[in-house]
């Protein structure tokens, strides 16, 4: 078997436990057997790929390889390591645009350095290709860098809203289309560079265009374009699995924002367009009533009457690394004879499936948690519901206020239940700016500080609640 075939086979293998790796992360249980698959694809990706370029390279080039492969796993390892759960967003931010810097480097690569047996037509394909590779890559580095910035709180979050934005963003779009018809035509670097200073301008207004609270869909739309930007220096590098592995992300990232699109009621063309964060109207932050607060012990006591509770996370509770007293909570409550769930929404968090990962981090049975399609019409039956730093998906606005920035976004209905809890530092609006009436409302209870240390002041309140209880069993044997 020469080298060429080979490395095809082994192409084709890896492409195989690539598409096995998105069916296991598809599902809760099959999760970490489609992270494992994805990894086995990628080293049979990268031995394969160097096992090629080592028929033409020099011993220098191998040994500058394994050092670029040596310091890549180094930093990802180290990363993968210290990195919180909290962090995990910016993380995966940071690594698209680093997708996207490679795509533009490679495009700017295809350009220096021509096969000179092109010509013709497979010339201008050449050409193009360059092109629209070092476009996508350069807009997906800066939207990534931006993102990166707003998601670690280094900008503010609020969304960019430059007079005339909408015409910047088609006026750059029909400025590629130009230039890359000239480029094709004529090559030269200064196109080159034109052309990559636009994409650089458009993908950080783009992203800057987006409001905080719509950051998992900027993650899943960013997701996709690092896909097509790899895809792109697929078809330059003439590696079939680059183009395949590109496809696959760019495909199911694009699939991901859609979905992630219909869970907020918003258009799928206007997350691209980069106007998803513009807000309707501005929105009234002041408080809108009096609230009501409740202590630990009073917390317990709720829950110890109740027969229902339903949890609904947000992003509150991976800042306080509240996940594991939270699993503790609903494991004791469970052992009660209390039925609990959780109530997850699509977009709770900072990327898709925040909650979901760090429910399973902590060995929350998976068929307790629920999405909000399926446990929203449980909540009139529910005794209490505790909100554990969700702010913009429990808000009653989206339905009930047409003006407000979050109209018309499906969010669990939690004011529906007999007693509601709100796990909160403060009575600050959620990361999209906007007030919450709910904590406002006759059957809503603040539980003010860290959600980590409330929740095991109400596990120790629960503790004391079955006390007297243990006492008089001993008393009586």
């Amino acid at each position: 078997m020469t080298t060429d075939t080979a490395a095809q086979a082994a192409y084709v293998v890896a492409a195989l436990l690539f598409i096995l790796s998105l069916a296991g992360l598809s599902q809760h249980k099959t999760s970490r057997s489609g992270v494992v698959w994805g990894i086995a694809g990628m080293v049979v990706a990268l031995a394969a790929t160097v096992g090629l370029a080592s028929r033409s390279i020099t011993a220098t080039g191998l040994v500058l390889i394994a050092v670029a492969t040596a310091l890549g796993a180094g930093v990802g390892l180290w990363r993968a390591r210290v990195v919180e759960m909290t962090g995990m967003p910016e993380l995966i931010a940071i690594m698209h645009s680093l997708v996207g810097l490679a795509a533009t480097f490679v495009g700017w690569n295809g350009y220096l350095d021509v096969d000179a047996e092109l010509s013709g037509s497979l010339l201008g394909i050449h050409h193009a290709e360059v092109f629209i590779g070092v476009f996508i890559g350069a807009v997906t580095f800066t939207g990534s860098v931006v993102a990166y910035l707003k998601l670690s709180a280094r900008i503010n979050s609020r969304p960019l809203t430059l007079p005339g934005k909408h015409v910047l963003n088609i006026g750059a779009l029909v400025a590629f289309v130009g230039l890359t018809i000239a480029f094709v035509a004529r090559p030269s670097m200064g196109l080159l560079i034109a052309v990559t200073v636009i994409a650089l301008a458009l993908g950080a207004h783009l992203v800057a265009s987006i409001g905080g609270g719509d950051m998992p869909v900027v993650v899943s739309m960013l997701n996709s374009y690092s896909g097509w930007a790899a895809a792109a220096s697929g078809f330059l590098l003439a590696n079939n699995l680059l183009i395949v592995t590109g496809a696959l992300v760019g495909s199911s990232g694009a699939y991901l924002s859609y979905i992630m699109c219909k869970a907020m009621n918003r258009s799928f063309i206007s997350v691209i367009a980069g106007g998803f964060g513009t807000p309707a109207a501005a929105a009234d932050e002041g408080e809108q009533g009096e609230h009501r607060e409740i202590n630990a012990e009073e917390t317990a006591e709720l829950l110890g009457n109740a027969t229902s509770v339903i949890i609904t996370p947000g992003y509150g509770m991976a800042v306080a690394q509240a996940q594991y007293p939270v699993a503790e909570l609903a494991r004791k409550l469970r052992d009660r004879g209390v039925e609990v769930r959780f109530g997850i929404h699509p977009v709770a968090g900072r990327l898709p499936g925040h909650m979901n990962v760090l429910l399973a981090e902590a060995n929350v049975p998976y068929d307790i948690v629920l999405e909000m399609d399926e446990i929203n019409d449980d909540f009139a039956a529910t005794s209490v519901v505790l909100v554990i730093g969700a702010n913009d998906t429990v808000n009653p606005a989206a339905t009930d206020n047409p003006s407000s920035p979050i109209a018309g976004m499906p969010v669990l209905h939690v004011w529906e239940a007999a007693n509601v809890v709100v796990f909160k530092r403060s009575m600050a609006a959620g990361y999209a700016g906007v007030q919450n009436p709910l904590f406002f409302r006759e059957n809503t209870q603040m539980l003010f500080g860290d959600a980590r240390q409330r929740v095991e002041d109400i596990l120790r309140g629960l503790d004391s609640l079955d006390t007297p209880v243990r006492e008089m069993a001993g008393t009586s044997r």
